[in-house]
């Protein structure tokens, strides 16, 4: 793990704390956003071909919930979303959720990505390990093999035996006014990572010929490549989740905009990208009252995401 402290992380956002846990023998874990002390507004993008979330369908601009109270990404696949109900117990016990007039209710969506068959497949992120992540969240955001990104891999065209590390990845923008953006990701693709300023791939598929990367863009397209089928269950191994957050004014269109703008980052970095193989989904937060630009506000969004996919690379290449 990469210490990231408040500076260049989504904590740079005021009311956003972070917190993992994970199990680092059977290589699975989860990660939690919470939204302090009010929830935010909330939107969604899901555009990848195979997801695996938790109440999506309730951030839609239109629908009841104005605010969540958290985010949950978490590995395991479907079975992890079980981590989203230690954090909904979490927050109850600190009387944080929507008032129904019976009971507070925690709104905490959840997206997941395929890991089982990295580490153990018999265990997986639970509501302890939910409840385990809200207990450690702070300002001091961590990166690379840990929370949910602990079993993440890239680049997995040839199956998993030439994949490379995945992980998580954060950092932060300050934009024209004054409003933070930062961005925390779960990065866990299908294809390879591209640093967008040198263009060149910093994580994914191996070269099984010798050194270097297959580069997976120009194995799946090049005509003059006898071209590679991928393995049978890549279609169900990847998955990149990311969380934008904001102290800009946002409703819940506006956040969903944001989050729409923010996946032109996953393009930017990660090649291919929503893919048939992949289920990537980013979520939008808005917790403050600063006023700026929209616009400004996605393209930061989409900016600091694909910075914060190669600091993920770079990251797990190294613990």
């Amino acid at each position: 793990m990469v210490s990231s402290l408040t500076k260049n992380s989504i904590t740079q956002v005021p009311g956003i704390k972070v917190g993992h846990a994970q199990n680092g023998a059977a290589r699975t874990g989860c990660t939690v956003i919470i939204c302090e002390p009010e929830g935010a507004v909330a939107g969604v993008d899901v555009r990848g071909a195979a997801p695996g979330t938790r109440e999506t369908d309730l951030l839609e601009p239109g629908n009841l919930v104005e605010r969540v109270h958290a985010i949950v990404l978490t590995g395991g696949s479907v079975f992890g979303l079980d981590t989203a109900c230690g954090v909904v117990r979490f927050l109850e016990e600190r009387g944080v959720g929507y008032e129904t007039g019976v009971a507070r209710v925690p709104i905490v969506p959840a997206a997941v990505i395929f890991d089982l068959a990295v580490g153990d497949a018999g265990v997986r992120p639970d509501s302890d390990m939910g409840y385990e992540a809200c207990l450690r969240a702070s300002d001091s955001t961590g990166e690379g093999r840990i929370g949910a990104g602990t079993g993440a891999t890239v680049g997995k065209i040839l199956g998993l035996d030439y994949a490379s590390p995945g992980g998580i990845g954060t950092a932060s923008t300050i934009v024209r006014g004054g409003a933070t953006v930062g961005v925390l990701v779960v990065v866990n693709a299908f294809g390879d990572i591209v640093d967008p300023e040198s263009g060149t791939i910093v994580a994914g598929a191996r070269n099984p010929a010798g050194p270097g990367w297959l580069n997976t863009s120009r194995e799946l397209t090049a005509a003059d490549l006898p071209g590679t089928d991928a393995a049978p269950s890549s279609s169900i191994q990847n998955t990149t989740l990311a969380v934008v957050a904001t102290d800009a004014l946002l409703n819940k269109a506006q956040a969903k905009r944001v989050a729409s703008m923010a996946h032109d980052g996953l393009a930017r970095a990660v090649r291919p990208v929503h893919t048939m193989f992949d289920g990537d989904t980013v979520f939008a937060l808005s917790t403050g009252n600063v006023k700026a630009d929209i616009t400004a506000v996605g393209t930061a969004a989409a900016e600091t995401l694909a910075k914060a996919i190669v600091r993920a690379a770079l990251a797990s290449s190294t613990t």
